[in-house]
């Protein structure tokens, strides 16, 4: 049976709201941690309890080895949050890496008899495409430039020394876990999808976004905005809006009103 315990290890809950009935849960990016999603959490306490995902191997749990495997990681998290994720109705959002295992894990909990309200998935191609990356086959330097090039985190973190060597050996397990995943031919989920996306992502083009279509039997919807793998930093408010909407209907877009841009 799960524990309490290791249900605190895999997330966080910033701003807590027991009473409310609906609850979010948000996955990071690679490399990524549970405080990303502070903001979102605060924005929408007041529709949602929050709890942001928490891998192994970073802030709190910086000395425990992060799986480089997205189906092991899956199966972690499940295990860990199953009880909490059937009390209530749920939303996932995934960013990036995040969005793998959001899709990874709802299969999980549908396999388990649960019913995820809605699945957003943001900055990532659908599972189906697949692209030859081997950034984790990179020296430290070249996983630097990475980092870098995609506004990961902040720059200055970057240049530390000492903070290097805390979060590359994540980093690069995060990244062999994306990199090498291969989605089980015809995965699909019930929760309706919506897919969000930068509309200059190197990371992920307008048609492999699209291609999240093929992956749920629910309703599915694109939404495009300004910005690259990290538009999440710049059009954080409109995204926040697009979750309050949802969140503020039970877990549906409004009446008349859809999710799409």
């Amino acid at each position: 049976m799960t524990t309490s315990t290791e249900e605190s290890l895999w997330s966080r809950c910033f701003h807590p709201a027991p009473d409310s009935p609906r609850q979010v849960f948000c996955f990071p990016h690679a490399g990524g941690s549970a405080s990303f999603y502070f903001p979102v959490s605060a924005q929408l306490s007041s529709v949602a309890e929050v709890f942001a995902v928490q891998y192994p191997g970073r802030q709190d749990r910086r000395n425990e080895k992060s799986p480089d495997d997205i189906g092991v990681m899956a199966d972690r998290i499940y295990a860990a949050l199953r009880k909490r994720l059937h009390e209530r109705p749920t939303t996932f959002f995934g960013h990036s890496m995040g969005a793998v295992l959001a899709f990874e894990v709802t299969r999980r909990f549908e396999a388990d008899g649960g019913e995820l309200s809605h699945l957003f998935v943001s900055g990532r191609r659908a599972p189906s495409r697949h692209r030859d990356e081997t950034v984790h086959l990179r020296d430290d330097r070249g996983i630097v430039a990475e980092l870098k090039d995609m506004a990961a985190t902040n720059v200055a973190l970057l240049d530390d020394e000492e903070m290097l060597r805390m979060i590359l050996p994540t980093v690069r397990s995060d990244y062999r876990a994306i990199e090498t995943y291969r989605c089980e031919p015809g995965a699909v989920v019930r929760a309706p999808v919506s897919a969000l996306t930068g509309d200059s992502d190197r990371k992920t083009s307008l048609d492999e976004a699209e291609d999240w279509r093929a992956h749920t039997t629910g309703a599915f919807d694109l939404k495009v905005y300004p910005g690259g793998h990290f538009y999440l930093n710049s059009q954080a408010p409109a995204v926040i809006a697009l979750l309050r909407a949802h969140l503020s209907t039970g877990g549906r877009a409004p009446e008349g009103q859809s999710l799409s841009g």
